[in-house]
């Protein structure tokens, strides 16, 4: 019986991120906002698809702007900015920075 509880969690973990937001495209603008620390951005090109209900506005957060992973992707969204290299982007499937907005889960600089 726990194994098969393990297996269920495993699946709903797994299925949460088969339905987070993504996109391709160049990054349009991209915003810091001092008050919070919020660091979020928008892409131009395809729109994008799939995001959590949560998500009424197109743009994308990094989730925890403090930590080594969040200096990181906002390093990469502020290069793809700098060149005008194109990124992917795949969400966490939720709007826990902030409320209307998809988290980022993952960057790619494809372009």
């Amino acid at each position: 019986m726990f194994v098969k509880k393990i297996f269920v969690g495993l699946l709903a973990a797994l299925s949460l991120n088969s339905f987070a937001g993504s996109q391709e495209g160049t990054v349009g603008y991209l915003r810091v906002r001092a008050s919070d620390g919020v660091i979020y951005f928008n892409l131009i090109g395809a729109p994008k698809i799939n995001s959590p209900a949560c998500a009424t506005i197109p743009y994308w957060i990094i989730h925890d702007e403090n930590s080594n992973i969040g200096k990181l992707q906002y390093s990469m969204v502020l290069a793809a900015k700098s060149s005008g290299k194109k990124l992917s982007i795949t969400g966490m499937n939720t709007c826990q920075r902030w409320k209307d907005g998809e988290d980022v889960n993952e960057i790619a600089l494809i372009d």
